[in-house]
């Protein structure tokens, strides 16, 4: 169990380095299936593993300066409130239902994974800076500097994005690095590179919050479990940093989104049979 929980953590991990996000799309049916452990027990530990894992990729990032941390806290916090309302809504659901509910997200990943494939070059971002010419009807703004402008409008727009993040965190187990990397950049116009550092940070956070709120509800969480799957998480995350910089991102994605379709359909068919 101890080197299974390494090998699959390392899994989580290389996925998460590999892509900035989605990567803790893969805990919870590792977890499930491949560990046996019931649902509702492996979203707390998907939670702690993916937060202690992107911990490790975001501390070099803040060093670096490539995280924003105003924009990253108030997502952050905003994903903090909504982690213990996920946390809650999946106390109502069966864990069956909750599994194929799991299922139809991981698909919606692998489809916007593999349609940002067919335009690789990820722009800065969609929110216009004061040098753009013609009218501005963005909700966000930087100035020419590149700094963000957070009016109220902008404000709310990223905390609502924030919210919608952590009742996916509470509810599934997962850190939400798939929404949370291009909603910075369309939403906030950051650039891809600090959105990845940002989402780590973000992640972190959310996690934590998750993971005290799924504690509350009375849920267990195996230390036995979670910390080899988290040390598996910090080599894979660190290997999949040094992978990224020798492949080509598109084909990552590509190969990525067909692994996520694939256990997507297995945990459909398993809960059906069930």
């Amino acid at each position: 169990m101890f080197g299974l929980a390494i090998l699959f953590g390392g899994i989580v991990g290389l996925a998460l380095g590999l892509t900035g996000g989605g990567g803790g799309i893969f805990a919870l049916p590792l977890l499930v299936y491949a560990l046996h452990i019931a649902p509702r027990e492996a979203v707390g530990i998907s939670l702690a593993a993916v937060g202690g894992t992107a911990l490790f990729g975001a501390v070099p990032r803040m060093i670096h300066g490539d995280v924003e941390l105003r924009t990253g806290l108030l997502f952050a916090v905003a994903g903090m409130v909504g982690a213990p309302v996920g946390s809650y809504l999946s106390t109502l659901i069966a864990e069956s239902v909750l599994l194929v509910l799991f299922a139809g997200l991981m698909l919606v990943v692998a489809w916007r994974m593999w349609a940002k494939t067919r335009n690789p070059e990820t722009p800065t971002g969609v929110c216009s800076t004061e040098t753009q010419p013609g009218p501005d009807g963005s909700a966000c703004q930087r100035d020419g500097d590149g700094k963000l402008r957070l009016t109220s409008r902008c404000a709310r727009l990223l905390v609502i994005v924030g919210l919608i993040t952590g009742v996916l965190a509470g509810l599934f187990g997962v850190g939400g690095g798939f929404v949370i990397v291009p909603a910075l950049v369309l939403f906030s116009g950051m650039a891809i590179h600090r959105a990845v550092g940002t989402s780590l940070f973000v992640i972190v956070l959310v996690s934590i919050s998750g993971v005290a709120s799924h504690l509350i509800a009375g849920n267990t969480l195996s230390l036995a479990t979670t910390l080899p799957f988290m040390l598996g998480g910090i080599g894979g995350i660190f290997l999949g940093g040094i992978v990224a910089k020798r492949l080509k991102g598109p084909t990552l994605q590509k190969i990525f989104s067909i692994a996520i379709v694939m256990v997507a359909i297995f945990m459909i068919v398993q809960a059906t049979i069930v």
